[in-house]
């Protein structure tokens, strides 16, 4: 597509640059070069664009299907430089006209020269030397391969098949913070919180597996004692 359009099917716009599949067929002549006509559909409702050759204004011209999408630009916005008209081409031609507006124009290169020469010593600057900046940028580059050979030794090491990015202090911060449960430390808590809940008291109402406990001790206790009693008396 030669410029910005508008579909006149659904009205969306197809950006320049587009490609399409056109039909392209002679269809006159102006003096000697060929006018070309190009039928495409749009992509977005199927709608048939036309598109023709214009060499008298050396420019393509829309003939149904589509219209061109109008921009106007701010010419201090966009930074550039406005071209005369054709009137003003005419003029320019005139000596009195050029006599009348010559101090204008020196004014207007007054103001522009300053932005001109700083625009050409950074460009001096950044290509006056061809050698040393094929140099720093070939060191650059091979810093950085380098670099990527080492992070992805790292990764195989580790058994990842992905490389990581550095390290970063933010990111050891975050790691530091992190604590992982254990099943040595969950068996602590658990001892812990079976002793909290057991009673100190024997023969009281506790937590039922801290009683159970209590109860085998005390029976294991009893059974030794009446051991001991039975061999005195047998000694005696």
């Amino acid at each position: 597509m030669p410029y910005n359009i508008w579909c006149s099917g659904c009205n969306s716009m197809i950006a320049k640059g587009a490609r399409f599949n056109a039909e392209k067929k002679h269809v006159g002549n102006y003096y000697s070069t060929n006018i070309w006509s190009f039928t495409m559909k749009a992509a977005c409702c199927k709608e048939e664009i036309v598109i023709q050759t214009d060499p008298k204004n050396c420019r393509y011209v829309i003939v149904s299907g589509a219209q061109q999408k109008t921009e106007d630009f701010d010419i201090e916005d966009a930074e550039t430089l406005a071209l005369p008209t054709d009137d003003e081409r005419g003029m320019l031609a005139d000596p009195f006209y050029r006599l009348e507006h010559q101090e204008k124009d020196l004014q207007k290169k007054k103001e522009a020269e300053p932005m001109l020469v700083r625009l050409q010593r950074i460009s001096d600057q950044r290509h006056s030397d061809e050698y040393s900046l094929n140099k720093s940028l070939r060191a650059k580059l091979r810093s950085q391969k380098k670099r990527v050979a080492e992070e992805e030794a790292a990764s195989r090491r580790m058994g990842i098949n992905i490389r990581l990015l550095p390290a970063a202090e933010e990111d050891a911060a975050a790691a530091s913070q992190v604590k992982f449960s254990t099943k040595l430390g969950k068996t602590r808590r658990d001892k812990r919180a079976l002793i909290n809940a057991s009673s100190i008291f024997p023969g009281s109402f506790g937590f039922p597996v801290a009683n159970k406990k209590i109860t085998g001790l005390e029976t294991k206790r009893r059974k030794i004692s009446a051991a001991a009693v039975a061999y005195t008396f047998r000694e005696i």
